[in-house]
């Protein structure tokens, strides 16, 4: 169970909620929100959700509660003391999206998912769409200057992240929140699932904070482990239907 003492960062799918087909379709378990309202508070405010995610697509899905969050992958950061975006879609980024719109219609359940300034390219319902998929995102990103290529679990992602080793990621936002009210001087705390949150589990190693892997992935930075995502939420201290262990190990 968190202690008073946390700075809690918590990313959304695949480790507070279940993966679905489609992002559209996760499932909002009853009392999540309610119980991650009481951890901000019993946290003086220092919960942040930590997602690819566009900041107003979690907005959405949390309605009508509004936490600080980490979008697209650390390319939006939003607290009370910190709210920081990236500019707006290069004119390139139309033209690709409508071509992996036309690709999609190849395979019979691939995803185009648009946010806004970002475009993510599942193919959970079509594994044997992965090679065209990955040759397209990686022809896509020499469109797009400043942009990165970012894997995924069934997903790979162009996203305005920078260049390099200076580029943005959930670490460098991660890191940029525990500088600042009210999560500066507390015991960093981040649980994820994918390779996008690794750079989040360094940031927290580094300050001898807690680091959660969900589910079985290998290898990882990640110094404990949760099963699934149910175990994740009774681990904050959510009530519902979940199966299996919830100590952290």
């Amino acid at each position: 169970m968190p202690t008073d003492d946390w700075a809690l960062f918590l990313d959304v799918d695949g480790c507070l909620l279940e993966l679905a087909d489609t992002p559209d379709a996760v499932v909002m378990p009853d009392g999540l929100r309610e119980r991650l309202a009481a951890l901000q508070s019993r946290l003086c405010g220092a919960l942040a959700l930590v997602s690819g995610r566009t900041i107003a697509k979690l907005d959405e899905l949390f309605a009508p509660l509004r936490f600080d969050a980490v979008g697209l992958h650390g390319a939006e950061c939003r607290s009370r003391q910190l709210n920081s975006g990236v500019a707006a879609s290069p004119p390139a980024l139309a033209a690709i999206r409508d071509a992996a719109q036309r690709l999609a219609a190849v395979y019979e359940g691939v995803v185009v998912e648009d946010k806004g300034r970002a475009l993510a390219l599942h193919w959970r319902r079509a594994p044997d769409a992965e090679p065209a998929l990955q040759a397209f995102a990686a022809h896509s990103l020499e469109q797009l200057p400043g942009y990165r290529l970012q894997q995924g679990r069934q997903v790979a992602e162009l996203y305005p992240g920078g260049d390099g080793e200076g580029g943005l990621d959930k670490g460098h936002a991660i890191a940029a929140l525990l500088e600042v009210p009210p999560y500066r001087g507390r015991t960093p705390v981040f649980a994820g699932d994918d390779f996008t949150d690794e750079s989040g589990f360094e940031q927290v190693n580094a300050r001898e904070g807690i680091s959660v892997l969900v589910g079985d992935r290998s290898p990882s930075e990640a110094r404990f482990h949760l099963r699934d995502p149910a175990a994740v939420r009774a681990w904050l201290g959510v009530r519902d239907d979940m199966q299996g262990d919830h100590e952290v190990d």
